[in-house]
């Protein structure tokens, strides 16, 4: 599922969808869906997109090419008007609803998987399809253990001691009905190291359909699958759970975003992308090395392409062909990097034109920030958000939010700029 707006992460939706921000250094949110699907041994993969879906749609195409005589496919479907419809997506099931007839006669025995495409997880999908087939279940919703006090604004859920789904509470906030949903021991013992805390189950967005129920389920007005179709199939179907008891993270909010990819930096990270038996897959851009000159480097990650000289780096996440400049220090920043390395001439139109190269240039000192693509920052800028109010509107370049500074995408800073709060 690609097709929502992504107004929690503003601005870097700002010219792209969800799934297609960049993550880590050289990869986008919707490798990580996509690459489950891959390794755990399913290639008939759809994505359903909607909102400013151009830079999604280039990276599927290019990053996943598949074997004509192997089969399989990453289709991207995208709204459509039709005879039948000419409207948008409503939610997720008004989404997959509008699409059934893509995904070809449905046979009994047949099975649908629906992801989300901007959640940071690695899971075995062929084990919940193994636990959907042994439960005898129409549904089976993945679900995380969660904390109480981190339950808040999430789908909640409880079960029986077989795991089947007896209540569903869409974003309850009432702390007296989170607690009342907490788990027993039928799920405790299916999680690594639960300790005396108490937890509630909540649903990870991720489905689970046997053919005949989701054709059922979507034969009805209802668009969306976590407030309306779930809740109003108890009863109905039987529902199950698959406990998931391991890293996850929805990104959906920029402060989200920006500590899993700082996170990423630690010397053993919560999301391991070093896993060859379990690799994820993005587009291979033949990139040449990262060049590190005389540089101080406390944690970082640094994708392809990067040029870093004479700079100090604290917690840094780099993109593919990232440039940073002498005597600039970055600390907790996310920089994407850019979509093209310069030339000489550029630089020398650069010059004549009074702008900065891409990249960071000399003496900056940048602090909690997120750098979009192929910015310009100029000398000895300053950026350090700390102490300043969030300001994140439509025609602003160099926006706050969530406390954290982000310089949109092809922003110029000038030389000397300098965002601070007064001392």
């Amino acid at each position: 599922m690609g097709g929502g707006r992504g107004s929690r992460l503003v601005p870097l939706t700002r010219e792209r969808c969800k799934p297609a921000v960049p993550l880590a250094g050289k990869y986008r949110l919707v490798d990580i869906p996509i690459s489950n699907c891959l390794n755990s041994g399913y290639n008939e993969i759809y994505v359903l997109t909607q909102f400013n879906t151009a830079s999604l749609h280039r990276h599927i195409q290019e990053a996943y090419k598949f074997d004509p005589f192997a089969g399989g496919c990453v289709d991207i479907l995208s709204a459509e008007q039709t005879d039948k419809d000419g409207g948008w997506y409503q939610g997720t099931a008004d989404a997959v609803r509008q699409n059934l007839n893509h995904f070809g006669t449905m046979h009994e025995g047949d099975l649908f998987i629906i992801l989300s495409g901007d959640q940071l997880f690695r899971m075995d999908l062929a084990d919940v399809v193994r636990s959907h087939d042994a439960s005898r279940a129409d549904v089976t919703l993945t679900a995380k253990p969660m904390g109480l006090d981190e339950a808040e604004g999430l789908g909640l859920m409880r079960v029986d001691d077989s795991l089947e789904i007896t209540e569903f509470v869409e974003k309850p906030k009432d702390p007296a009905i989170i607690e009342g949903l907490s788990v027993g021991e039928s799920v405790t013992r299916r999680m690594k190291d639960p300790g005396a805390d108490s937890y509630c189950l909540a649903s990870m967005g991720i489905y689970v359909f046997n053919a005949e129920a989701l054709s059922d389920a979507l034969d009805s007005e209802y668009t969306d699958f976590g407030k309306e179709v779930i809740p109003n199939l108890l009863g109905q179907m039987k529902l199950c759970s698959y406990i998931f008891d391991d890293y996850w993270e929805d990104i959906g909010t920029v402060k989200a975003f920006f500590e899993c990819n700082l996170r990423l930096t630690d010397p053993v990270p919560p999301f391991n992308f070093y896993n060859e038996d379990y690799r994820i897959f993005t587009r291979a851009r033949y990139l040449p090395a990262s060049k590190v000159n005389a540089c101080t480097v406390d944690h970082a990650v640094m994708a392809d392409g990067c040029i870093v000289t004479d700079a100090h780096l604290n917690r840094c996440s780099l993109g593919v062909r990232s440039v940073v400049n002498q005597g600039s220090l970055l600390d907790n920043v996310v920089m994407m990097g850019a979509d093209f390395f310069e030339t000489v001439d550029d630089f020398e139109e650069n010059q004549s034109l009074g702008r900065p190269n891409i990249g960071v240039g000399k003496g900056c000192r940048i602090h909690n920030a997120i750098l979009d693509k192929n910015v310009r920052i100029g000398d000895n800028v300053v950026l350090d958000p700390d102490g300043l109010p969030d300001n994140f509107g439509p025609d602003v370049e160099i926006a706050i939010r969530d406390g954290i500074v982000v310089v949109c995408k092809d922003t110029v800073v000038p030389e000397g700029f300098v965002l601070k709060a007064e001392s």
